[in-house]
């Protein structure tokens, strides 16, 4: 009766104060969502349920952990402050990531260039113009260990934003802890590992998915037992988002590609709480700051309730689902560049206020070239002043109760479900992937929201409203042009002053466990010790694997 009552005053109100108001006035240009859900002029407690309210969303460091997976959020300390930086040699970047490092910077953040993503050496045809462009060129232990030269390994959390060659990069930093005289045990960062979303929407494989998730599961087993403080896989939503999903699709497909790991892992013989707890996520964060705050909440208690309900976790710590964010790429402007500052600052309290662990801030020209060290350090002070400045930080979840992100919250829980449910009516992420469903969602979204940015419906400023003529091109970062002759040239002294038959006994063994069960990190660490290259490795693997060709989707 008492609901009934206040339905009715809620009519009234619109009837009476609001519809006539809006009749005198300018009805503002859009009243959806990014994720083009109908917003209610007004929200209230009748807009989601009353009665299971407290537990949804629980408490702090509680099950399903909606508001949060540590029971004192910030307030106990802040989330990682880690810069995505990398390019042209391994020099440059070190002294990149130690300027950064000086700068207040608590974590790093490693971005390799194309040829290393996708495991060939610098001097590969195909990397031919690539080398050092997007990231840092790697190609032996060598460069590895010039990357994190003076830069102790047990004192820092590394990031290494890797996926089908992520178990030769873990590898070398394995091997690059060990020279420095750091144990396995005490090393702590994440590798990306996430080839399924590389497959919707990146595009970096190598191999076929059944041996990908094969290198993916024998990080997980290797990781439970030799390097406990490590996250195993980073499980990505943000590139699903860049591509041009909404938030209910960046939830619901990064959920799935979770499931799949799961279950690959599960079948591979892994108890499930000996791997969920170095599990992690990668989420994006977007322009509509409260339905992103929404977002992280919901991506938290559904991932819960499945590892408890479908897996059946037993430890709370395998139910948590912890996250890195960085902010929209998709959103910087090359137009009026000084705005995307604006638009990074948003994108960091959408994360901060959505609990996120680890944070990137993309800096002001990245729509033009990678970003110059003033560009930087503005992002990385974004990230600090909301931190120091702005409390938000102050008390834990200070969105929780809102009417309007409580009902968000749960319709994009619904949403991202019922994405997941059709997923499995499929036979899981693999099958959806190669039917060309998760890819055409996508497509059908990203068409959608241009479609309004053309139209006018949606308005980027600087782009198609409040546009200004711009007489000066902004400085940007140039890379050297002799990166890649240097590079080579570096490789070339490698192999020649390495074993090269222990190099060739190495990847003969490689090569035979890669034909059998065993496990492969073992093996590669050992062909990494011995100076292997990327390329090497990697085209060893293709042997037996074969290489991943695109289907064709209509």
């Amino acid at each position: 009766m008492k609901k009934n009552k206040s339905i009715n005053k809620l009519k009234e109100w619109e009837e009476n104060f609001y519809i006539p108001a809006l009749h005198k006035g300018k009805k503002q240009e859009d009243d959806t969502t990014i994720n083009e859900d109908k917003i209610k002029p007004l929200y209230t407690p009748e807009n989601f349920d009353v009665d299971t309210f407290n537990d949804n969303i629980g408490f702090p460091g509680e099950y399903p952990f909606t508001r949060g997976i540590q029971p004192t959020m910030y307030r106990g300390k802040f989330w990682t402050m880690r810069q995505y930086a990398g390019f042209g040699s391994a020099r440059e970047s070190n002294e990149r990531y130690r300027y950064l490092l000086a700068q207040g910077q608590t974590g790093l953040s490693v971005a390799f260039d194309l040829p290393t993503q996708i495991g060939y050496d610098s001097d590969a045809p195909i990397a031919n113009g690539e080398i050092g462009k997007v990231g840092v060129a790697i190609d032996t232990l060598a460069d590895m260990e010039i990357l994190f030269d003076k830069i102790p390994l047990d004192k820092v959390s590394t990031s290494m934003t890797i996926n089908a060659p992520a178990s030769v990069l873990l590898a070398m930093y394995i091997a690059v802890a060990e020279k420095q005289g750091v144990g396995k045990d005490k090393i702590n960062g994440t590798i990306q590992n996430d080839i399924l979303k590389e497959y919707i929407a990146r595009g970096t494989y190598i191999f076929p998915p059944k041996p990908s998730m094969r290198l993916v599961t024998d990080i997980f087993k290797y990781c439970s037992k030799e390097i406990p403080k490590w996250n195993t896989i980073s499980i990505s939503g943000y590139h699903i988002r860049e591509a041009g999903s909404t938030a209910a699709q960046e939830v619901g497909f990064t959920l799935a590609d979770g499931i799949a790991y799961v279950d690959a892992a599960i079948k591979a013989g892994l108890n499930v709480d000996a791997f969920a707890g170095q599990l992690s996520f990668f989420f994006n964060a977007h322009n509509d700051l409260l339905e992103e705050v929404a977002k992280y909440r919901a991506s938290r208690r559904l991932w819960a309730r499945i590892m408890k309900d479908r897996f059946h976790a037993k430890e709370p710590k395998s139910m948590m689902l912890r996250f890195h964010t960085q902010t929209a790429g998709s959103t910087l402007t090359a137009q009026q560049i000084d705005n995307n500052i604006v638009r990074v600052t948003i994108q960091t309290l959408a994360a901060v206020l959505g609990g996120t662990q680890s944070l990137h801030t993309n800096s002001r020209d990245e729509a033009l070239a990678l970003p110059t060290e003033d560009s930087v350090q503005i992002a990385l002070r974004t990230q600090q002043i909301v931190a120091h400045e702005s409390g938000v930080t102050n008390t834990i979840d200070p969105l929780g109760g809102s009417y309007y992100i409580e009902a968000m919250t749960d319709q994009i829980e619904k949403e991202a479900e019922e994405y997941i449910n059709r997923i499995d009516a499929m036979g899981g992420m693999t099958e959806a992937i190669e039917k060309g469903y998760v890819q055409n969602e996508i497509q059908k979204s990203a068409y959608r929201y241009q479609q309004e940015i053309e139209s006018g419906k949606r308005i980027v400023v600087g782009v198609n409203k409040y546009q200004v003529k711009e007489e000066k091109p902004p400085k940007t970062l140039q890379i050297n042009v002799k990166v890649q002759e240097e590079q080579i040239k570096f490789l070339n002294k490698v192999r020649a002053d390495r074993n090269n038959e222990e190099v060739k006994t190495k990847l003969a063994k490689l090569k035979s466990a890669a034909s059998s069960d065993e496990n492969l990190m073992p093996p590669i660490i050992d062909a990494v010790r011995s100076y292997a290259s990327i390329g090497e490795i990697c085209n060893t693997l293709r042997e037996v694997f074969g290489e991943y060709k695109e289907r064709s989707i209509v």
